[in-house]
């Protein structure tokens, strides 16, 4: 079964090559029983009146016609030369080649997919996508999202369409979309399902905060909103730029980034995570090609970080997290738990979306306070527009669940299966 809209070509009987102007018609003075309204019949008329010279227009009627007749005549003929200029623009309208129906455009992937020319019905596979498209003010195109699909909260009342790894076929093919966002985190078998079924799939995949940006305009422009998307990218730059004239003169923290707490899994320094810990004035002390290496506890401890750093999707659980961090095997060597220095940001670092910028000062106000004392109050406001403000150690360490989890679930420890 294929699902989808082709493009339509109509054919008509004097129809050439596009481009082309349309076949000579013969002289057609009369009509046959219901053609009076065509093309051909007014060309053919047209043809009769332009054929014959005005000097000799009387001579012809006088010819062929009673005197009584002449005036009536003359009208008629009036009529029809009237009648036929429009109907012959028409014809050439008709004629002119359409605009094609689709375009190819190339995703992060490096694929060339197919896509409408004007994209109205989205299906988003990720919380980022989701988040981009209302950043972008798309969100009425948003026909269909994932469980995970959080923020902001109107998304929540899109149809859902599964998990991120395992999003039902059937309700996105009865969503009718013309196109679907997916990461590099969703599985190849789903891209390649909707492929067969002739829906098309654009995929995003950023590795750096510089990336996210990239990334924001380019789907802009996918999506034919290329003034939103410069508008959304322009305030974040102008974001980051500030920050880092912030903390330019001051030594960066040494941090351990919690992506899971059992096992230890931490990011990888080629990622946007590691890149977010840099941009607010932090180092990442695992050294690692990897994307989500697994740690071992007694490096931690030998290395002793400065500040742990948690991203938080559920506040409210304080306490009785970082003593239940304070009680694992090993970690009471680790002075920065001992010593509770602890960063608990909002889960929008885990997502490579316009949000991430408000992570990532949330992040270095708690790192380095004093680069923000002379606007902690206006700096507190702007944050607070989009993000509520985390809790003092309000922390879920096991906010995300790295691609290579096992069984591809969140444990029991909970968890969100598609952070991104």
């Amino acid at each position: 079964m294929r699902i989808g809209r082709g493009p339509a070509t109509v054919i008509g009987s004097n129809s050439r090559k596009p481009g082309h102007p349309p076949l000579a018609q013969r002289p057609a003075p009369f009509a046959r029983k219901g053609e009076a309204g065509s093309p051909r019949v007014s060309r053919g008329a047209f043809f009769v009146s332009g054929g014959i010279s005005r000097r000799n227009r009387g001579g012809f009627l006088k010819k062929f016609l009673p005197s009584r007749l002449h005036p009536a005549a003359f009208a008629v003929l009036a009529v029809l030369t009237c009648a036929a200029a429009p109907a012959y623009a028409q014809s050439a309208t008709h004629s002119s080649p359409e605009p094609p129906a689709f375009r190819e455009v190339a995703d992060e992937l490096g694929r060339t997919i197919r896509i409408p020319q004007q994209v109205r019905r989205i299906v988003s596979l990720s919380p980022s996508s989701t988040e981009t498209i209302y950043a972008l003010g798309l969100q009425d195109r948003l026909v269909g999202d994932t469980d995970y699909c959080d923020y902001p909260a109107d998304a929540q009342k899109k149809t859902k369409v599964g998990g991120a790894t395992n999003p039902s076929l059937e309700v996105i093919a009865s969503l009718h979309p013309d196109l679907v966002l997916v990461t590099k985190l969703n599985r190849l078998e789903t891209t390649q399902s909707l492929a067969e079924l002739g829906i098309p799939s654009y995929a995003t995949d950023p590795h750096t905060v510089a990336d996210i940006l990239s990334s924001i305009k380019t789907l802009a422009d996918v999506l034919g909103v290329p003034e939103a998307g410069a508008s959304v990218v322009e305030d974040m730059q102008r974001r980051l730029d500030d920050l880092q004239r912030r903390l330019r003169d001051l030594p960066p923290k040494r941090a351990l980034f919690v992506v899971w707490a059992q096992p230890l899994i931490s990011t990888g320094q080629h990622t946007f995570l590691a890149d977010a810990l840099r941009r607010a004035g932090a180092v990442s002390i695992v050294n690692s090609s990897q994307d989500w290496p697994q740690v071992n506890l007694e490096e931690v401890a030998r290395l002793q970080p400065d500040f742990l750093v948690f991203a938080e999707s559920q506040p409210g659980n304080a306490s009785r997290e970082v003593q239940k961090l304070a009680t694992f095997p090993g970690w009471k060597i680790v002075h920065a738990v001992r010593d509770h220095r602890y960063a608990v940001i909002s889960d929008a670092v885990n997502r490579p979306a316009p949000r991430i910028v408000s992570a990532i000062e949330e992040l270095a106000r708690q790192l380095h306070p004093e680069a923000f004392a002379e606007k902690a109050g206006d700096t507190k406001k702007e944050t607070e527009k989009e993000n509520p403000p985390a809790r003092p150690l309000a922390f879920a360490p096991f906010s995300w669940n790295p691609p290579h989890s096992p069984h591809g679930h969140s444990s029991s420890t909970g968890g969100c299966l598609c952070g991104r």
